[in-house]
C-alpha cells in the first residue's frame, strides 16, 4: 500500500497545504500523515470529493431537464385559471347552444313584453279594423313561422317564437272580451277562453311534432278552466269537483302520452291540484251537517280514491308512488265513510267511528290485497295507521286525566272506546305477525291499551285486580310491558287512595301482598318486586304511623331489607333497604335527639352489614361516619359548644385506624395514618385557643401538642413531629404576643428596624453555612416515617 500522501495533498485535519514530500506529521496540527489509517482517510476524502462533484452535476442536469418540461409562458397565481398557450385560440367559457338559447330566451322575453304593452297600453290608439288587422297578423305570423324554422333545422327559434304565439293568442282572446264580449262574466269568460287556448295549443303541438314545448304548456294552461268556471259559481262542491276532474285528467295525461314533459307537467300538476282537491273535499266532510252534505262530499272523496287507486295499480308506477297513492286512498275512504256515519253519532263517539273505518280498511289490507300487491298493501296500512295515530293523539289526554284523577275524566267515554278497539286491533295484529319482530310490539300495545281502558272508567277495587292480573302476566309472558304497566297504575292507585287513611293501608296491603308474591314466583322480576315490596312497606310504615315513629319503623324495614339480601341470591333488596333507611333518617331530622338516636342505629346497621359481608367493608367508613354524625348531632342536641367534645372521637377513630395500618404495613407513610387524625383535634383546639382569652385552653393544648411531639421524635415519625412542634410553637406565640407587643413598643422605633437589618447581614454573611443547615434539616426529616 502507498503510504505517502499525493503531491500538493492538504491535512484532512486542518485543511494545510502539504509539501511534495510528505513529513511524517502535519506542521500546523500534529496530525500523523503516514500509516494505514491515514491513507484510509484520505482515500475517504477523495471519494467525498466524487460524490460532490458528481451531485453538482446532477443537479445542474435536472435544471435543464425541468426548463425542457416547463411550457413557454409563466404559470398563473394560485386560485386563477391557467393562461392559454401562446398563438392558439381563446379559451371559450361557454358553449354556442347556451348563447344562442340565452339570446332566444332574452328576445322572447322581450318581444312578449312588447305585445302586451301594444295589448293593454296602445290598444286605443287604434280603430277596430287596425286593432283586428294588428293581433290577428302578428298571431298568424308567430304560429306560421316556427314551421320555417324547423325546415331549417332551428329547433330553438322555432320553440321561442312558437311561445310568443302563445302569448298573442292568450293576447287575442283578451282583446276579444274587451272588445267583443265585454258584458260576460269575466271568470266565465277566462274559463272558455283558456279551454279553448288549451285544445288549439295542444293540436298545435301535435300538429308541429318536432316542438318540445307547446303540449306541456297546453297542459299547464288546462289546469284553469274548469277550476275558474267552479269559482263563478261560488259552491265549494263544484271547486272540489272541478280540482278532481282535473287531477284525474292529469293522470290520464301523465300515463297515456308518450311527451317526457308532458308527463312531467301533468304529473306535478295533478299532484297539486288533487292535494288541493281532497283537502277540499275532505273539510266539507267534515263540516257536513246533514247526510245529503256528507253524501255529495263523500262521493267526491271516494271518486279521488278510485282515481288513486287506479293509477297505483298501473305496473309502470314506481313502488314508492304507488304506496304514497295507496296511503291516499286509505285516507280517502276512511274520510268518506267516516263522514256519513259522523252525521248520525253524537259528537264523543265522532273518533271512534273514524277509527273503526281505518279499522276495516287496515283488515282489507292485511287480508284482500294479493300478496303481488305489496306497495298497495303497505299503502294502505300506513294510511290507516296515520288514522289511527291521529285517535290516539285525540284520546291521550282524557286518558291520561283518567289514570291519573279520580272522577276527573267526566265521563269521556270516546276516549275509552278508542283504547278498547286499539286494543282489540293490536291483539289481532300480534296473532296476525306471530313469530315476527312486530308481534311482540304489537302484544304490548294491546297490553297497555286494554288496561288503560279498563281502569280509566273503573272504581279503585277494578284497578287493583288489573294491577293483580298484569303481575300474574307478567310472571309468565310480556315481562317488562306487564310490570311497567301495573308499577304505574300501582302506584295511581295509591294516589287515588291516598285521602282516606284505611283505604290507603288497604291498597298498599293488597299491592305488598300481590308484590311478594310475584319476587316468589318469578325470578327475572325480581329487580324490580324486591324494591316494590321495600316500597309498599315503606309506604304502609308511613301511612299508619306518626312520622318519628314511622322514622324508626323504616330503620327496621330497611335492616329486613339488609337480612332478606343476605339470605337470598341476587341480593335485590340491599339497595332497597339503603333508600327505606335513608328515608327513616330524613322524617326525624327535625328533631335532634331522634336524629342522633336514627343515626347511631343506621351506623350500628351498616356496622352490621360491613362485618357479615365480605363485599362490602367499605360500608365500615360509612357506619363510622354515622357514627361520628351521631355524636355531634347528640352533642349539638345538648348544646355542647367544646369544640374538642366533637373532634376527640374522630381522633381516636383515625389514629386507631392508622395504627392498624401501620401495623400491617410499616412502610405506609405517617402522614396519611395519623396526620388526618391529628388534625381533626389539633387544628380547630388551636383555632379554639387563639380566640380564647383564658388559660386553661392554651395550657393543656401546649400539653398534648409536646406529647404528639415527643411521641414523633420518638418513634422517628414525620406527622407527629411536625404537627406537634408548629402547633406547640403557635400556641406559644399566641401566649408571648401580648408581651412582645408590650416589649416593642417600649423600646424606641429605630431598634426593630436595626435588629432586621443586624438579622439580614448574618443571615447574608453566613448564607452558605446557613445552606448546609438547611439541607441537613431536610435530609434529617425525610429519614423519618
Amino acid at each position: 500500500m502507498d503510504t505517502t500522501p499525493p503531491p500538493h495533498d492538504r491535512c484532512p485535519a486542518c485543511g494545510a497545504y502539504l509539501p511534495a514530500t510528505p513529513p511524517p506529521a502535519c506542521p500546523r496540527c500534529a496530525l500523523p500523515l503516514l500509516g494505514p489509517v491515514a491513507e484510509e482517510l484520505r482515500e475517504t476524502d477523495r471519494a467525498l470529493l466524487r460524490l460532490d462533484a458528481e451531485r453538482g452535476r446532477l443537479i445542474a442536469r435536472r435544471g435543464q431537464l425541468l426548463a425542457q418540461l416547463r411550457p413557454p409562458y409563466p404559470p398563473a397565481p394560485w386560485g386563477t385559471r391557467p393562461a392559454p398557450p401562446r398563438g392558439g385560440p381563446p379559451r371559450r367559457e361557454t358553449s354556442p347552444r347556451a348563447v344562442q338559447n340565452l339570446l332566444l330566451a332574452l328576445g322572447g322575453v322581450l318581444l312578449a313584453v312588447a305585445a302586451i304593452a301594444f295589448t293593454v297600453i296602445s290598444w286605443g290608439h287604434l280603430g277596430i279594423g287596425g286593432r283586428a288587422a294588428v293581433l290577428g297578423a302578428l298571431t298568424l305570423a308567430a304560429t306560421g313561422v316556427p314551421s320555417l324554422l324547423l325546415r331549417r333545422a332551428l329547433t330553438a327559434t322555432a320553440e321561442v317564437v312558437a311561445c310568443l304565439g302563445l302569448v298573442l293568442l292568450l293576447l287575442d282572446a283578451y282583446a276579444l272580451h274587451r272588445v267583443v264580449f265585454s258584458g260576460t262574466d269575466g271568470l266565465r269568460y277566462a274559463a272558455v277562453s283558456l279551454a279553448v287556448v288549451t285544445a288549439l295549443w295542444a293540436g298545435y303541438g301535435k300538429a308541429l311534432g318536432r316542438l318540445v314545448l307547446p303540449v306541456p304548456f297546453a297542459v299547464a294552461i288546462g289546469q284553469l278552466p274548469l277550476a275558474l268556471w267552479a269559482s263563478a259559481a261560488q259552491s265549494a262542491y263544484g271547486l272540489a269537483t272541478a280540482l278532481l276532474v282535473t287531477a284525474a285528467l292529469d293522470a290520464a295525461a301523465a300515463l297515456l302520452t308518450a311527451g317526457r314533459g308532458t308527463r312531467i307537467t301533468a304529473a306535478v300538476a295533478g299532484t297539486a291540484l288533487g292535494t288541493a282537491g281532497l283537502l277540499t273535499a275532505g273539510g266539507l266532510s267534515l263540516s257536513a251537517g246533514d247526510t245529503g252534505a256528507a253524501l255529495r262530499a263523500g262521493a267526491l272523496l271516494l271518486g279521488a280514491a278510485a282515481v288513486a287507486l287506479a293509477v297505483a295499480l298501473r305496473p309502470a308506477v314506481p313502488a314508492a308512488v304507488s304506496g304514497i297513492l295507496s296511503g291516499v286512498v286509505a285516507l280517502a275512504v276512511v274520510g268518506a265513510a267516516g263522514g256519513l256515519v259522523r252525521a248520525g253519532v253524537p259528537g264523543d263517539w265522532v273518533v271512534p267511528e273514524y277509527l273503526v273505518c281505518a279499522a276495516v280498511v287496515l283488515g282489507a289490507a292485511a287480508l284482500a290485497v294479493p300478496a303481488r300487491l305489496r306497495p298497495v298493501a303497505a299503502g294502505l296500512a300506513a294510511g290507516a295507521a296515520t288514522v289511527h295515530a291521529l285517535a290516539l293523539l285525540w284520546a291521550l289526554p282524557s286518558l291520561v286525566v283518567g289514570v291519573l284523577t279520580p272522577d276527573a275524566w267526566d265521563g269521556a267515554y270516546g276516549a275509552v272506546a278508542v283504547a278498547g278497539l286499539l286494543a282489540a286491533e293490536l291483539a289481532a295484529a300480534a296473532r296476525l305477525h306471530r313469530g315476527t319482530p312486530y308481534g311482540p310490539v304489537a302484544a304490548s300495545g294491546a297490553l297497555v291499551s286494554a288496561a288503560l281502558a279498563v281502569c280509566v272508567p273503573g272504581p279503585l277495587p277494578v284497578r287493583l285486580v288489573v294491577v293483580a292480573a298484569l303481575l300474574a302476566l307478567s310472571a309468565r309472558a310480556l315481562t317488562w310491558t306487564a310490570l311497567a304497566t301495573a308499577c304505574g297504575l300501582a302506584a295511581t292507585a295509591v294516589a287515588w287512595a291516598h285521602p282516606q287513611r284505611t283505604t290507603t293501608l288497604i291498597v298498599l296491603a293488597v299491592l305488598t301482598a300481590c308484590l311478594g308474591a310475584l319476587y316468589a314466583v318469578a325470578s327475572h322480576t325480581r329487580v324490580v318486586s324486591a324494591a316494590a315490596v321495600v316500597a309498599c312497606a315503606a309506604g304502609l310504615a308511613w301511612t299508619g304511623l306518626p312520622a318519628h315513629a314511622a322514622a324508626f319503623t323504616l330503620l327496621a324495614i330497611a335492616a329486613a331489607a339488609q337480612a332478606a339480601a343476605l339470605r337470598t341470591p341476587g341480593r335485590f333488596f340491599e339497595h332497597p333497604g339503603h333508600a327505606a333507611a335513608l328515608l327513616g333518617v330524613v322524617l326525624v331530622a327535625d328533631d335532634r335527639a331522634l336524629l342522633a338516636l336514627a343515626l347511631a342505629l343506621a351506623g350500628v346497621l351498616a356496622a352490621a352489614v360491613a362485618a357479615l359481608r365480605a363485599d362490602r367493608r367499605w360500608l365500615g367508613y360509612v357506619a363510622t361516619c354515622l357514627m361520628v354524625a351521631a355524636g355531634w348531632v347528640r352533642l349539638a342536641a345538648s348544646d355542647v359548644h367544646v369544640p374538642e367534645a366533637y373532634t376527640l372521637p374522630v381522633t381516636v377513630a383515625a389514629l386507631g385506624v392508622g395504627a392498624l395500618r401501620r401495623r400491617r404495613d410499616s412502610a405506609f407513610s405517617s402522614w396519611a395514618a395519623y396526620a388526618p387524625g391529628l388534625s381533626a383535634t389539633l387544628l380547630p383546639s388551636l383555632a379554639a385557643a387563639w380566640g380564647d382569652p383564658g388559660w386553661v385552653r392554651p395550657l393543656f393544648l401546649g400539653a398534648a401538642s409536646l406529647a404528639v411531639m415527643l411521641l414523633g421524635a420518638r418513634h422517628r415519625l414525620a406527622a407527629p413531629l411536625l404537627l406537634g412542634s408548629g402547633v406547640l410553637a403557635l400556641d406559644a406565640l399566641h401566649e408571648l404576643a401580648p408581651y412582645i407587643a408590650q416589649a416593642l413598643g417600649a423600646l424606641p422605633r429605630w431598634v426593630p428596624l436595626a435588629l432586621a437589618g443586624v438579622l439580614l447581614l448574618a443571615v447574608g454573611a453566613t448564607y452558605e453555612h446557613r445552606l448546609r443547615d438547611v439541607r441537613r434539616v431536610r435530609d434529617a426529616l425525610g429519614r423519618l416515617r
